[in-house]
Parts: C-alpha cells; structure tokens; sequence
C-alpha cells in the first residue's frame, strides 16, 4: 500500500517575550536583542502541518482536508491567534517562548487527534519569519 504525505498550511498572529527570569535584565537584553523587548513583539506564523496516511479506496483521501483544518484551528490557531504566547496560551505555560518550543508544543496539541483519524502526523514547519523557521518530526 502507498503512503502519501499532505501538508496543509494555516497561519496566526502572535506576539511573545524571550526572557530568562533567573538572568539579569543586562544578560537578557545580551541573549535575546529585541526578542527580549520588555513590551513584548509579535509574528505572523505560518504553520505547514504534514500528515502521512494510506489513500482510502472509498474516497482517495488520506484524510478529510476539512477534518485536519478544524483540527488545526481548534487545537493551535485559536488557542494562538492573537494572543500573548507567554501569558494566554495554557499549552505553553512555562516553557520559554521560542520557535524551537512552540513547534515542539504544537505536536503536542495535534499528534493525538490526528491519529485518531487513521492518519499519523509527520513534520511540522513553523515559520517566525519569512528567514527563519523550525521543522520538528516528533522526537526523531
């Protein structure tokens, strides 16, 4: 049987705070430059969510693009959009906010419903900017 790979793409808006409590203001400002800005900065995310699963006989789908969209702006894009990653989102609650950590926490939010459908969730692409991005696989 054939596994096929299928991304799909949403984006949201955030905003977020580099900062090391347990360093000084001067170190924190050293690390993070502007990413430790005491008014906080923010984002346009742009999330690409790979899924793998075996085209159904039925309907030549691995799954429902409508299933993976809702699952996706139930469990990451309204928790996300707009909203202060350090102190709105419960999933993030003390973790440091950076790229590397949101990625991580979003498979977290997406493994288990998307497996519930049949399918298995393969990589996740989250872009901070237009330069900068992380890919995760799930602990590989």
């Amino acid at each position: 049987m054939s596994v096929v790979y299928v991304t799909r793409r949403e984006r949201f808006n955030a905003a977020h705070k580099l900062w090391n409590d347990s360093w000084s203001k001067e170190k924190n400002l050293e690390v993070f430059g502007k990413c430790a800005n005491p008014n906080w900065h923010g984002h346009n995310y742009e999330l690409h969510v790979t899924i793998k699963g075996t085209p159904s006989a039925d309907t030549g789908y691995c799954m429902d693009l409508k299933d993976l969209k809702e699952i996706i702006n139930e469990k990451v894009v309204e928790p996300l959009d707009h909203k202060n990653i350090n102190l709105d989102v419960p999933f993030m609650a003390g973790k440091m906010s950076s790229t590397e950590n949101i990625i991580i926490a979003i498979w977290e939010q997406l493994e288990g419903p998307i497996s519930e459908t049949g399918c298995a969730l393969h990589k996740l692409r989250l872009y901070e900017t237009e330069n900068n991005y992380a890919d995760y696989y799930g602990g590989e």
